[in-house]
């Protein structure tokens, strides 16, 4: 039986205000632990609803937590550094920006915690894997891959660098697929097509989603590996407490499904008639868009990591009651661009 190398007591979570960091606090809470430090940027967004509810030692700024790691002034000596914070924005045109936060960022803060000797966990994706030609394995040597994207090229030149470093020997970093699930309600055109197809049928009725323009898929078939959020946290929770298990893992449930399945089970969450549209995707989205992802989850399952992901259809349900019962600020978007792509 593996043991923690050492106990979380005291946690800092960058992006803990944001999607996928919010629901690791709330995870470290349902753990008794709330000596957290989030570090986040909150500006004028709605993301600072994701902390009502949620317990932790404090706040700050991102730009005053890297000036405080910077001076040597930070005093915070944690057990383990969540690094979910980045810009997520895939469409991100701003490459120096995307270079500042995804990845110096990142270097900086994993060798501060090294040095610290606390565990560290940060977000890679899934977008490093491009047009997926390379196929979608975390055992794929990463100087084949080839990301389609800024966003996605930020990502990778943080994976190398820790590879060339020796740092996923002391690291874990994960390949996100698409993640969906409470507290992504600020990210607007970012947020998942659950998100924005709840809103389209409370709105009209209908769900729209694109039509295919490959001969391998009809309308809607084009397929993702959805994973819900709360699945990320516990995995990530158990790999906290795991510091003898290393590396760059994928993070997706290993099972492609379509946009029709997805949209029938938000009508099924919803007890509404299915009522689907398909649109002509927009021709400046054609040549990039992906038709297929899929995580191969063996490498993580080899660590004996108990991978137990919720189906598509109850992980629906359950996030469609969390939308039903809460106050998720309202999709602002067109509701016209239905899937989302890397």
């Amino acid at each position: 039986m593996t043991r923690p190398v050492r106990e979380i007591r005291k946690v800092i979570v960058t992006g803990g205000a944001d999607f996928i960091g919010s629901a690791m606090v709330a995870r470290l809470n349902q753990e008794g632990i709330d000596a957290i430090l989030i570090v986040d940027h909150l500006g004028e967004s709605t993301k600072w609803q994701n902390l009502v509810g949620l317990r932790y030692a404090d706040y700050l700024h991102k730009t005053e937590f890297l000036n405080r790691l910077s001076a040597d002034s930070l005093d915070w000596r944690p057990d383990a550094v969540v690094h979910m914070g980045a810009c997520s924005s895939t469409t991100e045109s701003d490459v120096d920006y995307l270079m500042q936060n995804n990845y110096r960022f990142s270097l900086l803060l994993a060798e501060w915690a090294l040095g610290q000797g606390a565990r560290f966990i940060y977000a890679s994706s899934a977008a490093t894997y491009g047009d997926g030609r390379a196929g979608f394995s975390d055992e794929t040597d990463l100087t084949r891959l080839t990301p389609r994207n800024a966003y996605g090229y930020s990502k990778q030149l943080f994976d190398l660098h820790a590879a060339r470093n020796g740092l996923l020997r002391r690291i874990v970093g994960l390949k996100f697929f698409n993640v969906f699930g409470p507290g992504e309600g600020h990210k607007a055109e970012m947020a998942s097509m659950v998100f924005k197809a709840y809103h389209q049928i409370l709105r009209s009725g209908r769900v729209r989603l694109f039509k295919s323009h490959h001969a391998d898929y009809n309308a809607g078939e084009q397929q993702r590996d959805f994973v819900y959020v709360k699945d990320c946290a516990e995995v990530m929770w158990w790999l906290l407490n795991h510091a003898e298990v290393n590396g760059l893992f994928n993070l997706g449930t290993g099972r492609a499904r379509s946009w029709n399945d997805l949209a029938r089970a938000v009508f099924s969450a919803l007890q509404r008639p299915l009522r689907i549209e398909y649109i002509d995707m927009p021709e400046a989205l054609r040549e990039h868009y992906q038709y297929f992802t899929q995580a191969d989850m063996q490498r993580l399952a080899r660590t004996g990591c108990p991978l137990q992901f919720r189906s598509l259809e109850a992980a629906v349900r359950d996030y469609v009651a969390h939308l039903l019962q809460n106050t998720d600020m309202p999709y602002a978007g067109t509701g016209s661009v239905a899937a989302e792509y890397y």
